[in-house]
């Protein structure tokens, strides 16, 4: 399927055209029927000789409804521009024609109505001459009349040209669906409308709507139930977790994560403006929202918005001037933009913006950033970027952050000589890193990360390693000979001492106080292996060869790491 919009004036017979292409009246509302003025959105389709289907949007032409009429064209891909023989162009057609223009819309085709009562050539001509100016450029012009039939057909096989030439949507891309119709049917609860730009809507899918969760039911498209619609594709949605007062003209369901919040931007003008208004009206899908507007330059801006909207970079904005209906159309550069305090700060922005860059840009400015908000801010990850699990990091600053580590580490250990090193929050403050996750990332040999720090090999100092090496040759003789407090306190090796030896791998603590050699576990389950089982402490003790005192402490540790198992006579045996 694909969509199009119509845009005209509200007397050229637009919406009769519609109704000829398609059989349907787009308009749904008495008074528009009773009046022929269309004031709300109207919706008709059909098929094409083709068999490709067409959706049409027929959006009013009158000016006092063009808020209404901006609601419409924002998600399709092509317009409808109509204009009749007997009035040609006017001011509304110039009014459709330049928010066209605003919004970048490529691809049109003109259709002169009422060839019955005036010659078409000349506003065609005129016409066509007027588009080319615009991004419309070139666009295809056709003659009929809705009242006779004649030229209708034509019309529809120019239609034809105009969809095979459309580029396809990218139908795996996140959803954003903005709503321009909420209402409810009896028996199935709240439905929304909306014309899907890109990607697929199934049955099932869950959505956030205004930071809730909501779940779709079921859809149609064109009328019909549907399993999923792809874009391009007009669709409602039968919601479920959230009531139709809740939702409005203007709110989007988004793909969840995929999106980001904001109200203050930093956007670029099609076309420069010498002068614009302290405030303009944003136009964006369906949604319509107040913003404060500040001049970088000629052609950047800040936006501040009155309230947050769903944007990515690169997406086109429409800015209009209420008091002169003036609009501009603005490309979006950046929706997380930075602080403006320094004189000459606001024209240095400017003048970035104007660079471009790209996401390689952007990360090189921000430096660090999570790799789920940078791309849904609307980048893709460049090559170059240093992945460290959720984090991205620009070219190089891995490398410069990494050089920077040993000094840390050095420092740290110059301070706490006993400590195998800092600690990996001492590190995330040190480097100014937004997350300890990120240290494991910048650890290189012979540094490494280990039980939360980031130590290196021989990490005691020399008075201390004598004393720790002097045990483990006494332990190397008797195993189990743990030696007592006075004896550790007289070799120098006090608490934060053996804790330093514990910490790095050389002592094993036992309890409080009983330290012994590493592979004390598999010596103790030889030494059981080698007498009766089940045994007692007593046994145990003897096989060990040791006293109580370490006994004791050493069979509940074997207990606690599953090598033995008490039995209630208090006997044990090995597992």
């Amino acid at each position: 399927m694909q969509v199009i919009a119509t845009a005209g004036h509200v007397d050229h017979g637009k919406t009769s055209l519609v109704t000829a292409l398609t059989g349907m009246q787009p308009d749904r509302l008495e008074e528009e029927r009773r009046r022929g003025l269309t004031i709300d959105l109207g919706f008709a389709w059909t098929t094409l000789t083709s068999g490709r289907t067409v959706a049409v949007v027929d959006v009013p032409g009158h000016e006092k409804f063009v808020g209404t009429m901006l609601a419409g064209v924002g998600s399709v891909p092509a317009a409808l521009v109509v204009v009749a023989a007997d009035d040609g162009w006017s001011a509304q057609t110039a009014e459709h024609v330049a928010v066209l223009d605003a919004l970048g819309v490529r691809h049109g085709l003109l259709v002169v109505t009422k060839s019955d009562l005036a010659d078409p050539a000349p506003v065609l001509a005129d016409v066509r001459e007027r588009l080319a100016q615009t991004s419309l450029g070139e666009v295809p012009g056709v003659a009929a009349s809705s009242r006779t039939g004649d030229g209708v057909p034509a019309v529809a096989a120019a239609l034809e040209e105009l969809l095979a030439g459309l580029p396809a949507p990218d139908t795996v891309a996140p959803v954003r669906l903005w709503v321009d119709r909420a209402f409810t049917i009896r028996g199935a609860g709240t439905v929304v409308t909306g014309t899907l730009a890109a990607g697929t809507v199934r049955a099932g899918d869950r959505f956030d709507l205004g930071g809730r969760e909501v779940v779709v039911r079921g859809l149609q498209s064109l009328g019909e139930p549907v399993e999923q619609a792809a874009a391009t594709a007009r669709v409602a949605l039968n919601l479920r977790g959230v009531a139709v007062e809740e939702i409005s003209r203007g709110d989007a369901l988004l793909t969840p994560g995929a999106f980001r919040d904001t109200a203050e931007l930093d956007v670029v003008l099609v076309r420069p403006a010498e002068r614009l208004p302290a405030e303009l009206v944003v136009h964006i899908g369906s949604a319509t929202v107040a913003a404060r507007v500040r001049p970088l330059d000629d052609a950047a801006v800040r936006l501040r918005l009155a309230h947050p909207l769903p944007l990515r970079v690169g997406d086109r904005l429409l800015l209009r001037d209420p008091g002169t209906r003036t609009v501009h159309g603005a490309d979006v550069r950046d929706v997380d933009p930075p602080e403006l305090h320094r004189r000459g700060a606001a024209r240095a922005r400017a003048a970035d913006l104007a660079a471009g860059g790209g996401a390689l840009a952007d990360l090189a400015r921000r430096r660090v950033v999570l790799r789920a908000e940078f791309v849904a801010m609307g980048w893709s990850v460049p090559a170059e970027a240093t992945a460290v699990g959720r984090w991205l990091l620009a070219p190089g600053l891995a490398d410069e952050l990494a050089a920077r580590v040993p000094a840390v580490v050095a420092r740290y250990r110059q301070l706490r000589p006993l400590e195998p090193g800092p600690p990996v929050a001492v590190l995330r403050s040190a480097l100014e890193l937004p997350d300890v996750e990120l240290v494991a990332g910048l650890v290189r040999a012979p540094l490494q990360l280990r039980d939360g720090r980031v130590v290196a090999e021989g990490g005691l100092p020399e008075p201390v390693q004598r004393a720790v090496s002097a045990v483990l040759a006494r332990l190397a003789e008797q195993p189990f000979a743990a030696p007592d407090a006075e004896e550790l306190a007289a070799a120098g090796l006090g608490p934060r001492e053996l804790a330093a030896a514990v910490r790095d791998g050389q002592l094993v603590r036992i309890a409080e106080g009983v330290v012994l050699a590493p592979g004390v576990e598999e010596r103790a389950r030889r030494a059981l292996a080698g007498i009766a089982q089940p045994f007692t402490l007593s046994q145990a003790r003897q096989a060990w060869g040791t006293s109580r005192r370490v006994a004791v402490p050493l069979a509940e540790w074997l207990d606690a790491r599953g090598v033995t198992e008490r039995l209630p006579d208090a006997t044990r045996r090995l597992r």
